[in-house]
């Protein structure tokens, strides 16, 4: 791909020209393409992605902490909801940034779940190379532009909290009970144990989740019953 496809990118997209064009071209570029052209590419994006990842969190934090006048806990979960794979994937791909990323042949055949790690990987790493090439301030609006806009459909879907706080507070103002989660199988051996919870809702069963701990079977089950109350 021509370099001058990335600087139209960054002028069209990120409303910059970059000053080191380089920089921009190794945010999307994926390990695995380095290693299939090792005479022409020389450094992929996983340290931008490490500086990037940084100056994510603090630029997210400093908006929560200046905006919202409320405990470190719910803060840091507000974080998170922001700066998680699925959120910063999807601005990626808001972006259209798919057709930039410089991939192995393998990685193109990959799964959707893999493609999506490497759009927000790819998108701390572009902020990465805007803050080295830009400066704070024009990686600042980035990120404000393109992710904490989202923040407000967050606090509204509720889905900020973890699965089984969300569900607790749906069927609790829906229905007036709380969930109970309940073992329904074990199996395998005790260093390799499998749980099934259900979680129910009086007498019923509104969703079912498997796990290597009773904990993480609560979560899955509770996943499983707020996809079936989103239908």
């Amino acid at each position: 791909m021509d370099f001058s496809t990335y600087q139209d990118f960054a002028k069209t997209k990120l409303g910059v020209t970059f000053n080191q064009l380089d920089l921009l071209v190794t945010a999307f570029t994926h390990r695995s393409y380095v290693n299939e052209h090792k005479k022409t590419a020389r450094e992929h994006n996983e340290r931008l992605e490490f500086l990037g990842d940084a100056v994510l969190e603090l630029v997210v934090t400093e908006y929560l902490y200046a905006n919202f006048d409320e405990p470190e806990g719910v803060l840091t979960n507000w974080r998170s909801a922001l700066v998680r794979t699925e959120s910063i994937g999807a601005a990626a791909a808001r972006l259209d940034f798919e057709p930039l990323l410089r991939l192995s042949r393998g990685e193109k055949r990959g799964t959707a779940r893999a493609r999506a790690q490497i759009l927000a990987n790819s998108f701390e790493a572009v902020i990465g190379a805007l803050y080295l090439d830009q400066g704070y301030d024009a990686a600042k609006a980035f990120i404000e532009k393109n992710l904490l806009v989202t923040f407000e459909e967050i606090l509204k879907s509720g889905s900020w909290m973890d699965p089984k706080s969300r569900l607790q507070e749906v069927v609790q103002s829906q229905e007036g009970h709380t969930p109970q989660y309940r073992v329904l199988e074990e199996t395998g051996p005790d260093h390799e144990k499998v749980f099934t919870v259900g979680v129910f809702v009086g007498s019923d069963l509104r969703g079912r989740g498997t796990g290597p701990s009773k904990q993480n079977a609560q979560v899955a089950a509770a996943e499983a019953a707020l996809r079936k109350l989103a239908k």
